[in-house]
Order: structure tokens, then C-alpha cells, then sequence
């Protein structure tokens, strides 16, 4: 039986083309999908990665083969797809593998409503059917094949996004994005167009090689560009897409990077004006700022593990009406649910041009701590290392611990999480603290006890 450990990830499927994954492997999984969800009808979009069109446009034979009508929107972001699944009301499947290099692609499945599909909701079942047909090909069966259409739903998603947000008396602003050659470059142009803005772009040539940089904003190399371009052209902020663009990263005029967690603690600001009392999401590793910023408005913080899947059934278990995440994934519960990097840049521009003053003063109230940003370890033995740090730091006074999500030590002046990788021998590193000075010696403490 073949063995796809290695593809089907715990909240998508993701890999090497055509070394771990092909067209008619893509096939299968169009055909499984639609077994488990039962779907008679789904929508598939893709991203600007040269596998993309062959991959999505397989997944949907493989799909109809088993009935199911298929509307294909073509090129488009993750959280587009999210769009059309939501206001469809299908399940879908984008093909992305979002900031991975340009071998990799992968499949991002929702059920209707952009409901995740996970390992426990789907995934694990999927990947046993495709083990199975895999070995026996694709089963005979009695229903009539399904149709294959198109639709764009690119200007639907625009207009949707827009009426969420109301920027029609924002001052003008001048905003550098930087698409990273990935799906920004084809939803900004659509988005801003009408928007009193002069957009300065960098690299919005759709381009699944990445000439450029890498489309992934969480590294600090990949910022560069932006950063001077903001500052040459003396921009009020710099926005920053991943390759799939369903992640924002924000820069401010003096091209600095702002904090997702201050990002999180302004839109939650801005969402709890319009609903208050609600619940905020955030997640364990966001800044102590984001469930202050909450209860100052009035709201209810709530904090979860790292990871789209918790907060998404978190945001339903609650009716939150907002989410953050350190990585920059923001999630509203007017795009069900579902995380969308493009809302949360609305929010920003909205909230920078109904005012005089610049980005960097703005955000300066939701931006409280020093933070070392998250440093990666390689270890073999990761729950040996954890325990060896709380045994570390278990006689100091004060001190307290908890494991929602790998380890959390919670002094009165600072805290840091220590977390197992899911999927590498790595053990993944946040501290936070009232003071850079304190940060440094507790980033270099815990270092000590993990790499010893």
C-alpha cells in the first residue's frame, strides 16, 4: 500500500511535484474528497505555481468522476477560495503549498462555509481512501459524472471584503506591497483599485519561482526589499503578502516591521467598537498587549493552542468575533471564520488614514513588550530538553507553568513557551518580557538548557 505519512500533513497535503505527488495522484484525492464529504457540488481555486493548473484541473476529474459538479475559479488566493466556499456554500480545495520553494505544492480542503478539514475532520479518512485506490485504481461507480465550469468570483471577493470595512473617508495614502511574485499580485490591483491610495508595487508578477525572494514574510530577509522601497519612496506603511496572500505583515513609514501581535490587538480594537462584549481569539505565543487591548474594549480574550484548526473551533465554539495569530494569520467571523491576511490590511488602512498621525505612533499603544521573535532548536530528545528547562526554572519564585501547548513559564515580568514542531526534530522558542535587556538573558538562559 503506498504510504502518504509524508504528504498528508495534519491540516493539508503538501509536498514535492512530481517526486511525492502528480496529476493522477491529485485525481484520487478529488475523487476521496468527495466520497467523505459527500458533496454533489465543490469549488477549486489555485495559486501561480506551475504544477497549479494540472494539479487543480485533475483533482476536478477526479471529483466529478465520483458525481460532484465542479466551478472552478481559477487563479486565486486561499482565502478567495475560502470566499467562494463561504459564499457558495461548497466545499473546496485550493491548490497552494503557500510559502514553500517553487518544487513544492499541496491542497488546502474545506468543508461548505470554509470549515477546515483536518485529520480530525476529514483529512486522516481522505488519505486512507487515496491509500487504497492507490493500489486498486479508482472504483466503478453508478452515478452520472458531474459538470466542470468556470467562474470568476474575483470582483464578488473584492466587493465582499470592501462592505466589511468602511474606507470611504480615509486621507490618501501612499502603501508599498510587495506580492512576493505570489496571489497578492493578482488580488491587491482588484481590491485597492478604487481606494484613495497610490500603490507602489514590488514584484506582483505572478511567478510560482520566486525570481525574487521567497514568499514567506515570517523571515526577516524576505522584508528587506519592502523595507527599503518604503523608505525611498516615503510611504505611510508597507504590506507584505505570502504566496497564497491568506497572510499580511505590516510595515510602518519608518520601514520597521510592526508586530502580528499588534496587529491582532488593533483590529481587535477595531472589531469590538463594532461588536462589544465579543470574544477575541489569540494564541498562546501573541503578546501579553492582545488580551490587555481586549479587556480595555471591553471583550472577552480567550487563548488557545498554536494553530489554524484550534482557533478556527475555537472562533465557532465561541462566536468570537475575531482571531490572531503570531504568524500573521488573522480570522473574522464575518469571512466564516476563516483567516484572511487582505481584511486584515483593510482594517490598518482604515484605521492609519482616519487619522493625522503615522503607523509607527498609532500602533505604538498595542505594542507593550520586548519579544525575541521565535528561535528554532534542533533537538532529538524534545521532551527530555523541555523538562530539563522547567527543572531550570521551577525554584524561582513566582513562577508558574502550564502545558496547553508545550511549556509556558509565567513570571510576573515575563514569560516564554517552549514547543515541540509536529513534523521536524525542532523545539521552537517565544520569550516576552517588559524590557529588551530581560528577553536577551532569558532567550540566552533557556538556550543554554536546550542545546547543552
Amino acid at each position: 500500500m503506498a504510504d502518504l505519512s509524508q504528504l498528508v500533513k495534519a491540516y493539508d497535503v503538501r509536498g514535492v511535484v512530481p517526486d511525492q505527488w502528480d496529476e493522477p495522484l491529485a485525481e484520487i484525492f478529488g475523487a476521496a474528497f468527495v466520497t467523505v464529504t459527500g458533496a454533489d457540488a465543490i469549488v477549486t481555486g489555485y495559486d501561480m505555481r506551475p504544477s497549479s493548473p494540472g494539479l487543480s484541473r485533475a483533482f476536478a476529474h477526479g471529483a466529478a468522476s465520483r458525481g460532484a459538479d465542479v466551478t472552478e475559479i481559477g487563479l486565486a488566493s486561499t482565502d478567495e477560495l475560502y470566499f467562494a466556499s463561504g459564499s457558495l456554500g461548497l466545499p473546496g480545495a485550493m491548490f497552494t503549498a503557500s510559502h514553500n520553494p517553487a518544487q513544492y505544492n499541496g491542497i488546502k480542503m474545506c468543508r461548505k462555509g470554509a470549515a477546515p478539514v483536518g485529520q480530525d475532520t476529514g483529512l486522516a479518512e481522505i488519505r486512507a481512501l487515496a491509500e487504497r485506490w492507490i493500489e486498486t485504481g479508482l472504483p466503478a461507480t453508478d452515478a452520472t459524472p458531474g459538470t466542470i465550469t468556470q467562474r470568476d468570483v474575483l470582483a464578488d471577493y473584492a466587493s465582499y471584503l470592501l462592505s466589511l470595512v468602511d474606507l470611504t473617508a480615509i486621507r490618501p495614502l501612499k502603501v508599498v506591497v510587495d506580492a512576493g511574485n505570489g496571489m497578492g499580485g493578482h488580488t491587491v490591483p482588484t481590491v485597492f483599485g478604487g481606494l484613495p491610495l497610490d500603490v507602489v508595487p514590488l514584484y506582483f508578477e505572478l511567478d510560482g519561482t520566486f525570481p525574487n525572494h521567497e514568499a514567506n514574510p515570517l523571515d526577516p530577509k524576505n522584508l528587506v526589499d519592502l523595507q527599503v522601497r518604503v523608505r525611498e519612496v516615503g510611504a505611510d506603511l508597507g504590506l507584505a503578502f505570502d504566496g497564497d496572500a491568506d497572510r499580511c505583515f505590516v510595515i510602518d513609514e519608518r520601514g520597521e516591521p510592526v508586530s502580528p501581535s499588534a496587529i491582532t490587538a488593533l483590529v481587535a480594537a477595531r472589531e469590538l467598537a463594532k461588536h462589544p462584549g465579543a470574544t477575541v481569539i489569540h494564541n498562546l505565543i501573541t503578546s501579553w498587549s492582545v488580551p490587555e487591548v481586549v479587556k480595555e474594549n471591553g471583550g472577552t480574550p480567550v487563548r488557545t493552542r498554536v494553530g489554524h484548526s484550534f482557533i478556527k473551533q475555537e472562533m465557532a465554539t465561541t462566536g468570537a468575533v475575531f482571531g490572531g495569530e503570531h504568524s500573521a494569520h488573522y480570522y473574522f467571523r464575518d469571512f466564516w471564520n476563516a483567516d484572511t491576511g487582505m481584511l486584515a490590511a483593510l482594517h490598518v488602512l482604515a484605521a492609519l488614514g482616519g487619522q493625522d498621525g503615522p503607523l509607527s505612533a498609532l500602533v505604538s499603544s498595542y505594542d507593550r513588550y520586548a519579544a525575541s521573535g521565535e528561535i528554532n532548536s534542533t533537538v532529538a530528545d524534545q521532551s527530555g530538553r523541555t523538562a530539563a528547562v522547567k527543572e531550570a526554572f521551577a525554584s524561582l519564585p513566582d513562577i508558574t507553568f502550564d502545558t496547553l501547548d508545550g511549556l509556558t513559564t509565567t513570571a510576573p515580568d515575563w514569560w516564554f513557551n517552549l514547543r515541540a514542531s509536529n513534523t521536524e526534530p525542532l523545539l521552537r522558542l517565544n520569550v516576552e518580557a517588559r524590557d529588551p535587556a530581560t528577553v536577551a538573558r532569558l532567550r540566552d538562559q533557556v538556550l543554554a538548557v536546550i542545546r547543552a
